[in-house]
């Protein structure tokens, strides 16, 4: 089984946190949908061999184009690629973009999975991040998804400056107050040359407090999995049977392409990436040439990556897995390394699976790095 990530490079405003590609003008939207539309083409055979199962459309804001347009890019899988039965396909939107009449569209579309960027139902956090939308859309957009779709997630950014753990609470229960299936929950990151990092640097917004984050990813683990939530990996969260299929075949290293610009694509040997720009993708693909740079991944970096993804989900890392693909000597190495980190109760072995234990689990990305073999 295989899966597609779609890019819709288009927002109405940027988010000071937000270091993905995307534009703000939509003044090449109609060549950007016909050279998707080519690239899925062009690298059909890719995947002549494989099924693909998942669909998603990220960005920027997908949902920024109407549904007629998403419908197109949908066919243009169906017609270049085997598609299972019943794929999982995936908009990613925001409340600001969801009428009922919308929502309602999409749900008679191929469309079966909407994550909905909501982030906080605070106007002082969402005025902070400068989302286009506000609380009082969020609310509204969930109360009208609910009735049309069964499968909903949420994103929400804990560690925001200013926002105290009763608020961030408060966040994720009116968020379960919806009946979603699914959360998807980051840390507010402060990236190099954003918006906010200049405004953090400036002195106009308070910065990032690691400690802060750290108690309010535990307050969200803590309320979730008393709700039924199962934490199947670092930064999301889902009832049994919701969790995203598109992004487990990530971290389960199943292969994807990556269609638009600064997409990825990953086919178990190779890694690559099309170019971050718009003009450049589009003249590009018109020209019948794929806008890429690919990485061969050696042994050990294919053995890093699998203790990065392996470390974040509930699937862990398997120390039979390590031997058999990599060698005894990677084995050997991971486990006299892991020690010290099983020594401080972050990290536990259970049934030869490596896994983070609650307590390490906000860590596991810094761990895992530490448990590399670089050369």
């Amino acid at each position: 089984m295989a899966g597609i990530y779609i890019h819709i490079p288009f927002c109405k405003q940027a988010c000071f946190y937000c270091d993905f590609h995307f534009s703000t003008s939509l003044k090449k939207k109609e060549q950007m949908i016909f050279a998707l539309i080519k690239e899925l083409e062009i690298r059909k055979n890719e995947f002549k061999t494989k099924e693909v199962a998942t669909i998603y459309f990220g960005g920027g804001t997908p949902s920024i184009l109407t549904v007629t347009e998403i419908k197109r890019l949908i066919a243009a899988v169906y017609d270049n690629y085997k598609v299972v039965a019943n794929p999982e396909i995936t908009l990613e939107a925001n409340p600001d973009d969801l009428s009922e009449e919308i929502i309602v569209a999409f749900s008679k579309s191929p469309i079966n999975r909407l994550s909905i960027g909501v982030q906080s139902f605070f106007e002082k956090d969402l005025k902070l991040m400068n989302r286009a939308h506000n609380a009082t859309e969020a609310k509204n957009c969930l109360s009208l998804a609910s009735r049309y779709f069964k499968n909903i997630s949420i994103d929400l950014i804990y560690g925001i400056p200013d926002c105290s753990h009763q608020e961030w609470l408060i966040n994720i229960q009116t968020a379960l107050s919806f009946g979603v299936q699914h959360i998807s929950s980051y840390a507010l990151t402060v990236e190099p040359k954003t918006a906010l990092a200049s405004f953090i640097k400036k002195g106009i917004i308070k910065n990032v407090d690691d400690e802060k984050s750290e108690e309010q990813f535990h307050i969200l683990l803590d309320t979730l999995e008393a709700e039924g939530f199962i934490h199947y990996e670092l930064s999301n969260f889902g009832k049994e049977g919701f969790f995203s299929k598109n992004n487990s075949s990530y971290w389960l290293g199943k292969p994807y392409l990556g269609i638009g610009p600064s997409a990825h694509s990953f086919n178990g040997l190779e890694r690559s990436w099309n170019v971050k720009s718009n003009a450049k993708y589009i003249a590009e693909i018109a020209a019948n040439n794929l806008p890429s740079v690919k990485e061969v991944l050696t042994k050990t970096d294919c053995y890093n990556e699998y203790i990065m993804t392996g470390l974040r989900t509930i699937w862990g890392v398997s120390l039979e897995k390590v031997e058999q693909d990599f060698g005894f000597r990677y084995r050997e190495y991971l486990e006299k390394e892991a020690q010290k980190y099983i020594a401080q109760e972050l990290l536990y072995i259970e049934n030869g699976i490596l896994k983070a234990t609650q307590k390490g689990k906000f860590l596991s990305d810094g761990i895992a790095s530490n448990l590399f073999i670089l050369n």
